[in-house]
């Protein structure tokens, strides 16, 4: 992964409701996983015809894995849709609040996902300007996954310091 040329934006982004189903426990270098949680979310998403061309997919780490253990990890693959949605079984509903998120795009292997993410706390972030707010960080994904590399954009809640 080279981040030489790695632009970092910082900008405010509006308030999405969202589709999820979660997983508790390990998930690094678990690219079933991952295929399953979305298969899931796609298969309830898609006879409610919440998934279209501009369907705007979302993973949220709820943990820190350096801190956490990996029994107790939690992820949730996520889907933006209406206000208005109703959910059952599985899959729930959560708001992720409007405000400012520095963003950069990344297209990465499925080993290179920890290095992009430690690059944006470790590198970016201690020059920005800014300090990690609140809110949850997150993965968007902007474009389906080709030759097994994956567009995302990285997605980290901030206010200045």
């Amino acid at each position: 992964m080279n981040t030489q040329q790695q632009i970092v934006e910082v900008r405010d982004l509006p308030e999405m409701t969202l589709a999820y189903v979660r997983h508790i426990g390990p998930y690094k270098g678990d690219p079933a996983l991952f295929e399953q949680l979305f298969g899931r979310l796609c298969a309830w998403a898609g006879p409610r015809n919440l998934i279209g061309k501009d369907a705007e997919f979302i993973v949220v780490y709820h943990d820190n894995p350096e801190i956490t253990a990996k029994e107790k990890l939690r992820i949730s693959v996520r889907l933006v849709v209406p206000k208005s949605t109703e959910v059952s079984g599985e899959t729930g509903k959560m708001t992720i609040e409007k405000g400012k998120y520095a963003i950069s795009r990344f297209v990465l292997s499925g080993s290179e996902f920890q290095d992009a993410w430690s690059w944006m706390y470790g590198t970016w972030l201690p020059g920005s300007g800014y300090q990690p707010d609140d809110r949850p960080c997150f993965e968007m994904y902007p474009e389906e996954p080709q030759n097994g590399r994956f567009t995302v954009d990285i997605c980290i809640p901030v206010k200045q310091l």
